[in-house]
């Protein structure tokens, strides 16, 4: 890899200094162009919109077609770039594209929903287009702090590095745990809060190394080239989530192309990958999509380069689609995945604390994650559309650790015992059931069912100094949601969307009813208020639930085993304003009312509301749900969709975040960094008759200081490990963090293929940001960690 960094850093120099091609709204096409083409479907029914015209705007001789009778269109001869795209049809508000992505390597390929009017043409004139693509969820029920996302913005943000979660991190109310992984902290909420979603099924942990019972880790499983357009939800969201406590990633895996086959190869920070789609033949609609990734360092390792703790992981998705009649289709899909590392304790420096090893220890850790399922979708009439999903998911985690004994205070090592093991299968098998049925142009209703099988095997414990028992139990349980929601427009300007959700977990009886509700308000033409209220309940990792607490006469008891939900009242109020028509302002005010969070039976600082950013499980007993907490802010977005070749998104978050432990004492989260400011933008350049693209993302990115309980160094020194101040628990605050990352690339168009070669330069000033503080029994000192220093991270990628 090194050797590859000068040849890059090279090429992007030379491409810096080629002449740049204007590009002018009514710029011909010239050079490579390539084909567009896709569904237009009502956002509401699911059926076919007849008729409806798509125009290329800017471009001359004027491109455009019509959908035929089953919604489908086609656009030929398409330049290479970025084109805009209006869809309008009668008695449907026009949707409006503004950055659609056209290289000569692959097809694009569109599933687009038009929102019907209740108006009629004549009556009302609409200036202000509700349903341009970069401001409309896919979720019709979401009122408030929610926003779509692409899949090129993972790929296009500078230190994004192609996942959906740190790219996140640029919105508004989202912060980092830390570098080292992809937690997201929203809103001053636990990164545990969050909810993955995977076309429609509730998923586990989709990323490697990420522990049961946590959401993140250091690299995703998320493949962003197979990923269509989804959404990201903050905070009071729709009734049809459940077991969510602080933000929802709604995310979507695309169709493969159903008329030709294509292919990709890709190198990255991800991996080594390569991909493949098509129709399964020339006459059928059906369509595959598939795509294996391995570990870049793995490769890496096996000619000779090696780093201390070599990361190894691999992972493989597919899909495919297959219509069903005319009103039907049927569709599977799998996402599999493998990672293991081991750290020896000889490897780490002994003069500072480390971020992922410990000089007294060696670890072994290894995890596999499997998800796949099959769902049918049909439509009874072009009101009402139903869908059935049957899915199974498995996840284990194998975990050993051994102490080091030193001669001395050398770094000799004396011997290696073992002295902790853990091993963790947990499986479900889930089935969905969902239909909506369109009353009318006002009205639309929706209901489900979700209905979670779980298994479990868990085994945990120390085998030195003494043993240990933490966890030994298996068997089963079930997780059940029933919801309903109702969208209704009382006009063009007012909409109310409204649900009910009801959760029962069966492994205690424990039991929730959810009321959503969300009022928007077209106040003008350009601008809308909104408000919403949610009850939101989450469960405890599944682990927690098990694990053994020592009694007095030497035996262990489940003491977490009657634990409930953690519950919630979220209330939001937002501004929207469309400034232009490429300039969006959005503000933000909400407060998140927390409280039956489980806290420890005897006073004590502990809050489970402070936990889930670690590799490893939550291992406390005796929790009830008696603690409490509050989330309150204020977020501001500026952002400016692609046009004339730049973007920017300007993003401030200002908030507190505290809870309450059994102890009754009110203290800062961990992630109460009060606030959170994001600056990034984007120019892109047209070089050169066939249209290839030079592109530059600058992002820089602050916020204060996380909250770390102090060490007692003089108890540390006289018990040989970390002592800290409880009664102090949270109250030392570290030094701001801040992070500046620069991406440049340069996309090569050709006859039939693409060439994309890029550098993300993350952390780019080398700032020394604090990871953590952590106790050096040997020396008797406290080391400092830090977290991610300068690292080029180049990308090549080839489609055909």
């Amino acid at each position: 890899m090194r050797p590859l960094l000068p040849t890059l850093l090279s090429l992007l120099a030379i491409v810096a200094t080629l002449p740049v091609a204007a590009q002018t709204a009514t710029q011909p096409p010239v050079g490579a162009s390539q084909t567009v083409r896709g569904t237009v479907l009502d956002a509401a029914a699911k059926a076919p919109v007849i008729g409806a015209t798509v125009v290329v705007l800017g471009v001359e001789p004027a491109l455009g077609a019509s959908t035929d009778v089953n919604g489908r269109f086609r656009l030929s001869g398409v330049p290479v770039g970025r084109v805009k795209l209006r869809i309008s049809s009668v008695g449907y508000e026009d949707l409006l594209l503004n950055e659609v992505t056209v290289t000569s390597g692959k097809e694009v390929v569109l599933e687009l929903s038009l929102s019907e009017r209740l108006t009629k043409l004549d009556e009302v004139t609409v200036t202000y287009k509700r349903s341009e693509d970069r401001t409309v969820t896919n979720n019709e029920m979401a009122t408030v702090s929610a926003r779509p996302f692409a899949p090129l913005d993972a790929n296009r943000y500078a230190g994004s590095l192609g996942d959906p979660a740190r790219m996140a991190q640029n919105f508004a109310g989202v912060g980092s745990a830390n570098d080292t992984r992809n937690d997201i902290v929203v809103r001053g909420n636990s990164p545990a809060s969050l909810l993955w979603r995977l076309e429609g099924v509730n998923v586990p942990n989709p990323n490697h190394f990420g522990s049961q019972g946590t959401t993140g880790g250091p690299v995703s499983m998320l493949n962003n080239n197979l990923l269509a357009k989804s959404d990201f939800l903050t905070g009071a969201f729709p009734a049809e989530y459940a077991n969510a406590l602080g933000s929802v990633f709604d995310l979507r895996l695309r169709k493969g192309n159903d008329e030709k086959r294509e292919f990709l190869g890709q190198v990255g920070f991800n991996g080594v990958e390569l991909g493949a789609e098509g129709p399964f033949s020339a006459k059928s609609k059906a369509s595959y999509l598939v795509n294996y990734r391995y570990s870049l360092f793995s490769l890496l390792k096996s000619v000779g380069y090696e780093i201390a703790g070599t990361p190894n992981y691999q992972d493989f998705t597919a899909k495919v689609d297959v219509p069903v009649g005319s009103r039907g289709t049927f569709s599977a899909w799998t996402l599999a995945g493998r990672s293991n590392i081991t750290f020896l304790g000889q490897d780490v420096d002994s003069t500072k604390a480390d971020v992922y090893g410990d000089e007294a220890t060696n670890t072994r850790v290894k995890y596999s994650t499997g998800i796949g399922a099959a769902s049918y979708e049909h439509r009874f009439t072009d009101r009402t559309v139903a869908r059935l999903t049957l899915s199974a998911s498995r996840t284990t985690q194998e975990f050993g650790q051994d102490t080091l004994l030193f001669r001395g205070r050398s770094r000799e090592v004396r011997a290696e015992i073992p002295n902790y093991t853990a091993d963790f299968t947990q499986e479900k098998l889930s089935v969905n059931l969902s239909g909506a049925h369109k009353v009318s142009a006002r009205d639309r209703v929706s209901a489900g069912v979700i209905v979670d099988l779980l298994r479990y095997q868990y085994g945990s414990g120390y085998t030195y100094p003494v043993t240990v028992v933490e966890r030994d139990a298996r068997g089963s349980t079930a997780l059940s949601q029933l919801y309903l929601q109702w969208k209704h427009r009382f006009s063009d300007q007012l909409t109310l969307n409204a649900g009910l959700s009801a959760s029962r977990f069966e492994l205690n009886g424990r039991a929730v009813v959810e009321p959503r509700a969300g009022l928007q308000y077209q106040a003008t033409p350009s601008s809308t208020i909104s408000l919403a209220y949610g009850l939101h309940s989450t469960l405890q990792p599944l682990l927690t639930y098990f694990y053994q607490s020592p009694q007095a006469d030497g035996t262990y008891a489940l003491t977490n085993r009657a634990l409930g939900f953690t519950r919630a009242h979220h209330l939001v109020l937002a501004y929207d304003r469309q400034l232009t028509d490429n300039l969006r302002l959005r503000v933000e005010g909400y407060h998140q009312w927390l409280f039956d969070a489980p806290v420890e039976r005897t006073p004590s600082y502990f809050s489970l509301l402070t936990e889930g950013s670690s590799f490893g499980p939550l291992n406390k007993g005796n929790l009830v749900n008696e603690g409490t907490g509050r989330n309150y802010g204020l977020e501001i977005t500026l952002e400016r969709a692609f046009a004339r070749g730049y973007y920017f998104l300007l993003t401030t978050s200002l908030f507190d975040s505290k809870y309450k432990g059994s102890d009754g004492v009110e203290r800062n989260t961990p992630f109460n960094t009060h606030y959170v400011a994001n600056a990034l933008v984007g120019r892109e350049f047209a070089v050169g008759q066939r249209r290839n693209t030079f592109t530059i993302s600058l992002k820089a990115a602050t916020t204060g200081g996380t909250y770390s309980t102090p060490i007692n160094l003089e108890a540390s020194g006289a018990s040989r490990r970390a002592v800290y101040y409880y009664d102090r628990a949270f109250s030392k605050q570290q030094t701001p963090y801040f992070r500046a990352d620069v991406k440049v690339g340069y996309k090569i168009n050709r006859a039939g293929l693409t060439h994309e070669i890029a550098l993300d330069l993350q952390n780019v000033s080398g700032h020394q940001n604090i990871f953590q503080q952590a106790y050096n029994a040997r020396t008797n000192t406290i080391g400092t960690a830090y977290q991610q220093g300068f690292l080029p991270v180049p990308f090549y990628r080839l489609t055909f």
